[in-house]
């Protein structure tokens, strides 16, 4: 499996602010039709079953050693997740990718109190429900290699509810969370209500550029297909892949007026314009 990565347009403020300070310039540009020119910066093969979350923070490792770390790096949604954002952040790479909502039924069920629910205070390591009830215990534990926190709530105050079932269907009839630590939980939450605006939308569609750069892969090298045996060798066809692909953008770039804007003609579309003539 090949994991791609390129270089993609400045998002619509970052060139508000440099049409600001460079007005006449971006005109300019603006009425040549020009945009950026995207060249792949990072080719990273894995074995098919490694899941693309383990491939992010090799990639952006490589991208740094090579002193092209993105500040922005759009990802797909398979790609996060809160330790990983965190990480990312501490080597100056903002994360713009979809975090996956939450798995619990609660987060499932449209009507049900999820995490977001509940006020935890950090300090005195304390939480109150919806419904005011304050948590009996608190317990950092570390489960599957990850800190967390175990935080239960009394039976007496629970099972008396009357919006427990809208809260839990345990059979010991009081509620549990899990919880991250506090800056990946506090990270999980903003991000997952940032990825809910318009804006968000609007500057996360950057991101559909790359799956262009993949057809465009498919069809012109045949990227699909391995032609050899083995990872290493497989690796080597994926770089040549990725050279040739910038040196026909370049190619494209240095002779035609608009390349990044030119529509593809299908070769179908073409035969149907010479039956017609």
């Amino acid at each position: 499996k090949v994991h791609l990565t390129e270089t993609c347009d400045t998002p619509a403020e970052a060139e508000a602010e440099a049409e600001a300070e460079a007005e006449a310039e971006a005109e300019a540009e603006a009425e040549a039709g020009t945009s950026a020119l995207r060249l792949i910066t990072d080719v990273h093969t894995t074995l098919a079953t490694v899941p693309d979350a383990k491939a992010t923070a090799p990639i952006q490792q490589n991208l740094a050693e090579r002193q092209a770390a993105p500040g922005e790096h759009y990802l797909d949604s398979g790609y996060p997740s809160a330790d990983l954002a965190v990480e990312a952040a501490g080597r100056g790479i903002s994360m713009i990718t979809p975090l996956l909502a939450g798995h619990s039924p609660q987060a499932k069920a449209a009507g049900g109190f999820d995490k977001n629910a509940f006020r935890i205070d950090w300090q005195a390591r304390q939480v109150r429900c919806p419904q005011g009830a304050t948590s009996a215990g608190w317990y950092p534990v570390t489960q599957h290699g990850r800190d967390a926190i175990v935080i239960d709530f009394a039976r007496a105050d629970c099972r008396p509810c009357p919006s427990r079932t809208k809260c839990t269907n345990s059979v010991r009839g009081s509620r549990m969370l899990t919880p991250r630590p506090r800056e990946l939980h506090e990270r999980t939450t903003a991000a997952r209500a940032e990825q809910n605006t318009d804006s968000w939308r609007t500057k996360y569609a950057l991101r559909a550029g790359i799956e262009g750069t993949v057809n465009q892969a498919l069809d012109v090298t045949g990227i699909r297909r391995a032609r050899y045996r083995g990872l290493p060798k497989a690796t080597l066809q994926h770089i040549y892949s990725a050279t040739a692909l910038s040196i026909v953008r370049l190619d494209a770039w240095w002779t035609t007026t608009n390349p990044l804007r030119k529509p593809r003609t299908s070769r179908l579309e073409r035969l149907n314009h010479q039956l017609a003539s």
